[in-house]
């Protein structure tokens, strides 16, 4: 295998990452849409929590730099919470 192909995979990868983090994201509207009919706040501590803890998990069961894929889903976790805000007309995004 050359250099040139197992970057053209990493690429082909990383396109793969990003389209899911839009999907994620693109989801932030329907949890905005249940959160209100349920009458939650965005923010939401305690599944937060819940979503740092699994990711940690399967982080720990792939062998994975756990402090680098937990910074990764807080940073996730405050897209989405920000895509809310935006939404719901409080956000500072365009």
């Amino acid at each position: 295998m050359e250099l040139l192909d197992v970057r053209e995979k990493i690429e082909t990868i990383d396109k793969e990452i990003l389209k899911l983090v839009a999907d994620r994201t693109e989801l932030a509207g329907t949890v905005l849409e249940l959160k209100k009919a349920e009458g939650k706040s965005i923010e939401d501590g305690g599944q937060e929590q819940v979503v740092l803890n699994r990711a940690v998990d399967y982080a720990t069961e792939l062998s994975l730099d756990i402090g680098s894929i937990k910074q990764i889903y807080e940073i996730l976790i405050r897209m989405n919470i920000e895509r809310q805000h935006e939404l719901s007309g409080e956000g500072n995004l365009p």
